[in-house]
């Protein structure tokens, strides 16, 4: 694995500060029941990390002492943590806003067959990845099966009123790139996400687009294939200073399973821990009473994935952005994404 964070840290990217916190982004653990190319947490079934007890209670408390609406589960699998419907149960009994990051293929694994049921009774807004429409490109990222999993967890979802209109439960998509290019314009690939998906009978609330970090496995890749410096000069190129009003670390904190904090997932997958005076490495604790709007968010040149062309978050598409470049078609041709 190449290391991609020392040819990040000599950034231009601009200066940005925190607006209000509303959001608390949790990192359960790197054990995931896939390995996934694009994956910028190095998460897989050999992964060991995984948030305890003591550490769930610390997220709840911070919730309950911050009046935060929004707890936003990630991994890995987040399923896969003991303590993940623990956390959920007690944050919706605070009346926080759930999202869980959920693979779809999780939905069928040994042990989790009442998954869904227990996602749509907690009212758990489902952000499911699915990085392409076509069997063989899904496959081909995350591994042989996905696919045919991923549209059966998605017709489960459906079944239990997910995407259903008038439900109140949310199932948004999430669509990732094959290689080192933009996502298409997201209003136009949801309509083709919609078209494709609905010869199955399936239905969802919004497709998210996401761009590819240039860290961890995809950045490594970048590195072995040569092709680092190009896609730098592409998220370069794209960059919309009107983007960066938008982007999430602006009002999100992201936190690791040991309780540490970063102003988001991908810093925290660096290394790079949120600045608070005084402290060198803050955990969740140290954050109980402190103001953190206004203050600096620790940027790098990565940074420029979230702010190039339409920009990237959590949350999908910051803006419409431009047009997309000439290579982003070429690469939705190969994908079989018409615009």
């Amino acid at each position: 694995m190449h290391a991609t964070l020392p040819l990040l840290l000599d950034t231009d990217f601009p200066v940005i500060h925190r607006a209000a916190l509303t959001t608390l982004q949790v990192n359960l653990g790197y054990l995931c029941n896939q390995s996934c190319l694009h994956c910028h947490v190095n998460a897989g079934p050999g992964r060991k990390e995984q948030m305890q007890r003591e550490t769930v209670n610390e997220i709840l408390r911070f919730l309950r002492h911050r009046h935060l609406q929004t707890l936003d589960v990630t991994g890995g699998a987040p399923e896969r943590n003991a303590h993940f419907r623990y956390l959920v149960e007690q944050a919706r009994a605070l009346g926080v806003h759930v999202i869980d990051r959920c693979n779809l293929t999780i939905l069928s694994e040994p042990g989790q067959e009442d998954l869904t049921g227990f996602l749509a009774e907690h009212q758990v807004e489902v952000v499911a990845s699915l990085p392409c429409y076509l069997a063989e490109n899904v496959d081909a990222q995350r591994g042989d099966g996905v696919y045919v999993r991923s549209m059966n967890g998605l017709k489960a979802l459906n079944a239990h009123g997910y995407g259903q209109p008038g439900s109140g439960l949310v199932l948004n998509l999430v669509y990732n790139p094959t290689g080192p290019f933009l996502p298409p314009p997201q209003h136009q690939l949801a309509a083709d996400y919609r078209r494709e998906l609905g010869r199955q009978g399936i239905v969802f609330n919004e497709l998210l687009t996401l761009t590819n970090m240039p860290i961890a496995r995809f950045g490594s890749t970048l590195i072995s294939k040569n092709q680092f410096d190009d896609y730098m000069g592409l998220l370069r190129q794209a960059h919309l200073e009107a983007n960066l009003a938008h982007v999430m670390c602006r009002t999100l904190v992201s936190v690791d399973w040991q309780g540490y904090v970063y102003d988001c997932d991908f810093n925290q997958m660096l290394g790079l821990p949120l600045p608070l005076p005084g402290v060198s490495r803050p955990h969740l604790r140290d954050l109980l009473d402190s103001d953190l709007e206004g203050s600096d968010i620790t940027v790098a040149g990565h940074c420029y994935g979230c702010t190039a062309g339409q920009g990237s978050s959590c949350g999908g598409a910051l803006g419409r952005g431009d047009e997309p470049m000439a290579v982003q078609d070429a690469d939705r041709q190969r994908s079989g994404h018409s615009a």
